[in-house]
């Protein structure tokens, strides 16, 4: 091999070996996934079949990634003109005062549904150890004033479609048991919950229908089947997408819109729309 092929050919696996970094670093990152599928849920009133469902989860505003990517996103996603919106938790990521302002901007912009918007809070929200109240009360408030009605260990329902909310498993307000004694089972009932670990832990009461979750951001990086190297759950289970827990419960995880750090393989951001069913 001569010199001159030599350099030639290490030009070229140099570059093949920059593609990927640059991939997950540039693309993945800002290339939504709109995921579209059906949500069958016990006892839902025929007023609401084919209604649509939008689940938008960790947004995790702060100083990691460009977040007008989450305002431009948001305008895709109200051409799908949901009946209802539920946030998932982590609007933010350490809840600082800078963090709380440029949420405000975001959230302006955000998406709302038809008939009613909901939010819960996420791990991040209670600040950089999780377990700053007055922040996630802030955070809290932000919310309400711009059309979020956000649920703390509490239900509301709307339009027939009960939406039970818990506060964060990681944080200090997590007592879902409260709201969980006195569900109706023979309402449609949706939870939001924020960490998928919850659904490990004895709180449910007997209760049969959907869980929709975030926090894992779907590892961010991973090949399926193969490895998942960082993911913040004990049930290593939780990944993404649809899990049946055998039991009467299903879990959906969320695989975020936003990032703990700018950078995904094979995980693409997810906005998720769900068009409600009879089951």
């Amino acid at each position: 091999m001569t010199r001159k092929t030599f350099i030639k050919r290490v030009a070229q696996l140099s570059l093949i070996g920059a593609f990927p970094a640059l991939y997950s670093w540039q693309v993945e990152p800002f290339w939504v996934e709109f995921v579209q599928r059906k949500l069958p849920v016990k006892n839902l009133p025929e007023t609401l079949e084919g209604k649509t469902l939008m689940q938008i989860s960790d947004l995790h505003v702060g100083d990691r990634f460009d977040w007008n990517f989450l305002i431009d996103s948001f305008e895709k996603a109200k051409q799908f003109n949901p009946d209802f919106v539920a946030y998932t938790g982590d609007f933010v990521n350490h809840g600082t005062v800078e963090e709380r302002e440029d949420l405000k901007k975001v959230m302006n912009q955000a998406v709302h549904g038809k008939l009613a918007t909901f939010g819960i809070l996420g791990n991040h929200d209670y600040g950089k150890n999780w377990d700053d109240v007055e922040c996630s009360e802030n955070i809290c408030d932000i919310l309400e004033d711009l059309g979020i009605n956000m649920l703390k260990n509490n239900a509301e329902e709307s339009h027939g479609l009960n939406f039970i909310g818990f506060e964060d498993l990681w944080s200090p307000n997590f007592y879902p048991a409260e709201v969980m004694k006195n569900y109706d089972p023979s309402k449609a009932n949706i939870v939001l919950c924020h960490n998928p670990d919850a659904c490990d832990r004895d709180i449910w009461n007997g209760y049969q229908s959907w869980i929709l979750s975030g926090h894992t951001h779907g590892g961010q990086c991973r090949i399926p089947g193969v490895i998942t190297p960082v993911l913040p759950v004990e049930n290593k289970k939780y990944v993404s997408g649809e899990i049946d827990l055998q039991d009467g419960r299903m879990l959906y995880i969320n695989r975020a819109i936003g990032h703990s750090f700018q950078i995904r393989f094979m995980v693409r951001p997810e906005i998720t729309v769900f068009t409600l069913t009879q089951a």
